[in-house]
């Protein structure tokens, strides 16, 4: 069975919505490391279609321009990218394509058939949708050291019941970022007897 991780960048007020305008002043070498292995170890990308347009527009130039980033360009532009979307979408990004369908039963069969770890950034609706399912295996959140105060969170106010997760390692890189990593919470709850 195949392994999906998910990675978020988000303030330590949960907001996750356009890291893009607050996390970089933490961007630093562990950050980057940890990044490169939740994300650069996949074969295949799993994306909601406004984080891909986000990727397809920065990293192919990125690839091109061969600077400090060249090797993660290179990897995400080699992997196999999904793209979770209802409208129909044209790729000019190499190795892209739309999730045939409904996500979740395609999910269930990308995870069970052959190939390497599934990797995911973003996608925060994406996300949710696969932790209601129970078919996302690792959360990383990158809960940087600042309160963003307004936008998307993490959690909204639209989970019926909770979903119980296991802390599997926490990481503070010295930028004051933590890198956090749950899984789900496989344990029965003895407070139902």
């Amino acid at each position: 069975m195949r392994k999906i991780t998910a990675g978020l960048f988000a303030g330590a007020d949960g907001v996750v919505e356009d890291p893009q305008n607050w996390h970089f002043p933490y961007f630093d070498d562990d950050l980057g490391a940890a990044v490169m292995e939740q994300l650069g170890s996949a074969d295949t990308v799993l994306f909601g279609r406004k984080t891909y347009e986000g990727f397809a527009e920065a990293w192919p130039a990125r690839e091109a321009a061969k600077e400090e980033d060249y090797e993660m360009a290179v990897a995400l532009g080699n992997m196999r990218k999904i793209v979770v979307s209802h409208s129909p979408l044209e790729f000019a990004w190499r190795n892209s394509e739309q999730v045939p369908g409904d996500l979740l039963d395609f999910v269930k069969e990308l995870k069970a058939g052959e190939g390497g770890p599934i990797g995911m950034s973003g996608s925060v609706s994406v996300v949710r949708q696969l932790l209601h399912a129970g078919l996302l295996d690792e959360l990383h959140l990158f809960v940087h050291p600042i309160a963003v105060g307004k936008g998307l969170r993490i959690w909204e106010d639209d989970l019926d019941e909770p979903i119980k997760l296991r802390l599997i390692k926490c990481d503070v890189f010295k930028s004051g970022t933590l890198h956090v990593v749950y899984g789900p919470d496989d344990t029965e709850d003895d407070t139902a007897a």
